[in-house]
């Protein structure tokens, strides 16, 4: 017991944020990824900014934003995200240079944005432009396909025949990429992004634009962002394998999996403001009699280390081979502290060890 004590003291003194390159961009980020998407009904400007300037004094330099957000997306909203982060930027102008600023392009689905239309070279154009005009900078580090074109195994669709491949026009998906590709040069060369990224996409999307980046003499892609956490971790090992060996940059988001993982939803809580209560068109699917039973198993394992649940997601999390960085949100500051203080700490390979039993006992829980 005293050793263990002791072990903890040293890490809580030496503690300190650590980066990881962003796949082949050359950019050092923060393993822990500041995410945005309450910022605008959940979140005030004023809340935006405090968490904003907590997470760069907690030694974050990587922000991710979406011109859909925030969540639940709905036209009267839509880009007051990245208007939250372009208020204070412009409020903060001497810090740009130090922060990696992510943000995406919406695919088709949402009618108030180019009308449902799918991602194309041309919209590509007119989204960066948007964005950088919400943004207030002149620049977007990395700019993201939030979700692909194609019919594609994201969303609660990653079960047996929900999406059929064998349906796919597979040489016109690839004409359509590489009209995206033409979009992606055209903003690169004109300086209005740096990098460029994936997200909600599989390792055929990955290899395919590889490919075709190659093919075209186009920048590859450097990242990849897709749900990922201790209740969904179909990821592993076969996308982010083909990240790893692609020098991919692979970025989870949603670790807690929309909040299940924190343990606030067992019993069929719903905590006033949760995301729970403000849930989007793809509905509660995450929310099954299995997930129940893993969180209340994880949370027992959190409180035999004295640890909150989150902290035991999100460290795990952390340290899987592959991952550069997690992206977290939070609506409340004392919900940031915590989840950015996980990526200052390890979990014993005791702990390790009985969260595995836990995860083989339920591998997809949604």
């Amino acid at each position: 017991m005293l050793i263990r004590m002791y072990e903890v003291i040293i890490v809580l003194i030496w503690s300190v944020m650590r980066y990881s390159i962003l796949g082949s961009s050359g950019l050092s980020v923060s393993r822990a990824c500041l995410g945005s998407m309450t910022w605008g009904i959940q979140n005030t400007q004023k809340d935006a900014d405090e968490q904003i300037n907590y997470a760069i004094e907690q030694g974050i330099n990587f922000i991710d934003t979406a011109e859909m957000y925030p969540v639940p997306p709905n036209k009267e909203t839509y880009g007051d995200t990245e208007r939250c982060i372009g208020d204070w930027l412009s409020r903060n102008k001497a810090k740009r240079k130090d922060l990696v600023i992510a943000s995406k392009i919406a695919g088709a689905g949402l009618p108030y944005i180019r009308k449902s239309g799918l991602i194309t070279g041309d919209a590509i154009t007119l989204s960066v432009d948007a964005s950088l005009s919400r943004l207030q900078t002149d620049f977007i580090d990395m700019y993201q396909l939030h979700w692909p074109n194609r019919f594609s195994p994201h969303f609660g669709k990653h079960w047996p025949n929900y999406v059929k491949p064998s349906k796919t026009n597979v040489e016109q998906e690839k004409d359509r990429m590489r009209d995206i590709l033409k979009g992606i040069k055209g903003v690169i060369d004109s300086g209005k992004i740096r990098y460029w990224g994936l997200s909600d996409d599989t390792p055929w999307g990955i290899h395919t634009y590889l490919n075709l980046c190659d093919e075209l003499g186009i920048d590859r892609p450097v990242s990849i962002q897709n749900e990922f956490s201790l209740l969904h971790p179909k990821d592993w090992p076969y996308l982010i394998e083909t990240c790893s060996f692609e020098n991919v940059a692979y970025l989870p988001w949603s670790p807690l999996a929309t909040g299940l993982l924190t343990g606030k939803y067992i019993g069929g809580a719903r905590p006033n403001g949760s995301r729970f209560t403000l849930m989007q068109r793809n509905g509660l699917f995450r929310d099954t009699k299995q997930s129940e039973l893993a969180v209340v198993e994880y949370c027992k394992l959190a409180e035999k280390y004295n640890i909150s649940p989150s902290e035991l997601a999100l460290m795990w999390c952390d340290q899987v081979d592959g991952v550069t960085s997690t992206i977290i949100g939070a609506t409340q500051m004392s919900q940031l502290s915590q989840n950015i203080d996980a990526f200052n700490h390890t979990l014993p390979k005791e702990c390790l060890d009985e969260i595995h039993q836990i995860l083989t006992q339920f591998p997809a829980t949604f």
